[in-house]
């Protein structure tokens, strides 16, 4: 019995790794298991702007998922009306935390 319960547990440690905290931005897909951290290019044009909008979302363990990081929330964060660029931030950390946001740059 004591046997069966220890497997049981290791089981559920394992199967609960797999809803590990993971984001992901723009173009490019980078992971560390310890810790990512990065930027990439959005997909959206080139060019200097005088004005900047930020938007994020967040996970936690991978259960729990909050947050808007579109460009539309982007833009209304920057109280933009046209995008010259966007940029996308990643930040996760041993799969507990993850977040990330979406920056627009315009007028």
């Amino acid at each position: 019995m004591k046997t069966l319960l220890t497997l049981a547990c290791g089981a559920l440690m394992v199967g609960s790794l797999g809803g590990c905290a993971m984001a992901t931005g723009g173009q490019n897909n980078v992971s560390g298991f310890i810790y990512s951290g990065f930027s990439t290019s959005g997909a959206v044009g080139t060019g200097t702007g005088t004005k900047t909008g930020e938007a994020c979302a967040s996970s936690i363990l991978g259960w729990i998922g909050t947050g808007d990081a579109s460009i539309a929330a982007a833009m209304a964060d920057g109280k933009l009306t046209q995008i010259h660029h966007v940029d996308h931030s990643v930040m996760s950390v041993l799969g507990i935390y993850a977040k990330s946001c979406t920056q627009v740059v315009g007028q």
